[in-house]
């Protein structure tokens, strides 16, 4: 595994190399296991953005809205042309299909050359929002013969609104379709303290740092930043919350840096109570209290999108810092193709085909305050598509081997 390479030496890297120009995947060769990339995607064009908005909106997964088949599609409607606004200012579009992508083939080729009795193994791409849907790319895999298939979510921290809803996804396709006999399926849903994933970060932070002068770095403020998570979900259990603030631990342990640091939460949607101290806020109190050097650090997204790319960057170090009297504000580059994270993605992989387990005993297990049927359902089809045995008297906790 490269985690044990990584242990044994002072870098992964040199053996990754190795691993991605010597891929033993031939061109146009049948995959064997796919390895399929679950998140929410984002429109390519500004054209997908209304369709993409009310998606959104209407999945109760994501968000609950009191009357949600109306309020929900008036929400998207009222964002719509402030959002595509903010896609043509970074481009037109959103980058994470190009950088799923990119990063499922470095993933596939490391895979190939790591563990080749699975390979050749294929990447497959699974949105929520939009194209390619979970049940094309599903289809998809059936269709290509496939023997494996890792379901492989991007979030490294579990929510019950983004890898939660993305698993309901996959078991609204089986719903009524016979799951095929000759796949055996896995799940990897939550890998927040994966050590090349926290170093990963922790380098994205490095290049920052750098970019201080040396007399005042050893005080800049690291703002961790994710997305937020409204309060009813906390209060229900969603184990969000304490996994990103466990990255962020784990980050800070890596950096081994005297530097202050907090975690704060962006990109709060609708009229319901939400996870705080907000983000802008945050840079507008700290900037009060005295503080003008900062680095925003997006703790909890693997590769740049629109909440990188126009929220942080643009309203929050272009515009906000610079009304707050902010003097210098850097933010760190998601992971994306970063060779370390490109081993911590090939090792998390490895290390779940060699030793599992098949599906994890945490998924299996429900929210203390859950009353979802939703939910449990979907807890009970992934027990069966990923052939738990029935041997425990409590099914829920009773995890199998791959």
């Amino acid at each position: 595994m490269l985690i044990s390479l990584y242990r044994r030496s002072t870098s992964v890297l040199p053996r990754l190399a190795a691993a991605l120009s010597t891929a033993a995947e031939s061109q146009g060769a049948k995959p064997k296991t796919a390895i399929v990339m679950l998140n929410m995607g984002g429109p390519q064009t500004t054209d997908g953005v209304a369709d993409y908005l009310l998606r959104i909106m209407t999945d109760r997964d994501m968000i609950q809205l009191p009357v949600q088949s109306k309020l929900g599609p008036w929400i998207a409607s009222r964002r719509t042309e402030e959002v595509k606004k903010k896609y043509t200012e970074i481009g037109g579009g959103s980058p994470i299909l190009k950088w799923t992508n990119t990063q499922g083939r470095l993933l596939t080729e490391a895979l190939d050359k790591m563990l080749p009795e699975s390979a050749p193994h294929k990447h497959y791409v699974a949105f929520r929002y939009v194209p390619p849907f979970t049940d094309e790319t599903f289809e998809q895999l059936e269709k290509d013969g496939v023997e494996r298939v890792v379901i492989f979510s991007q979030y490294p921290q579990y929510s019950c609104a983004t890898t939660g809803s993305s698993l309901n996804a996959i078991a609204d396709f089986y719903k009524n379709r016979r799951i095929p006999e000759s796949i055996k399926f896995s799940v990897i849903e939550r890998w927040p303290t994966h050590p090349l994933l926290v170093k990963a970060f922790a380098e994205r932070i490095k290049e920052k740092l750098e970019k201080f002068d040396h007399s005042i770095r050893d005080d800049v403020l690291i703002m961790f930043t994710a997305h937020s998570l409204p309060l009813k979900a906390v209060s229900r259990g969603d184990t969000y919350p304490h996994e990103v603030a466990a990255t962020v631990a784990a980050t800070m342990g890596e950096l081994r840096v005297p530097n202050p640091h907090r975690l704060v939460w962006q990109s709060k949607v609708g009229p319901l109570p939400w996870l705080q101290p907000y983000t802008d806020d945050a840079i507008k109190a700290y900037a009060k209290q005295g503080r003008r050097h900062m680095i925003l650090v997006p703790i909890a997204f693997v590769n740049e999108h629109i909440e990188t790319l126009h929220e942080l960057d643009i309203e929050y170090c272009e515009e906000l810092a610079h009304e707050a009297g902010v003097k210098q504000i850097e933010r760190a580059a998601a992971p994306n193709d970063h060779p370390v994270f490109i081993a911590a993605l090939a090792d998390v992989v490895a290390r779940h085909l060699t030793v599992g387990p098949a599906v994890s005993r945490q998924l299996l297990s429900r929210c203390p305050h859950c009353v979802s049927q939703r939910c449990k359902s979907s807890k009970e089809f992934f027990r069966r598509l990923c052939r738990v045995p029935e041997t425990s008297t409590n099914p829920e906790l009773e995890a199998a081997r791959v």
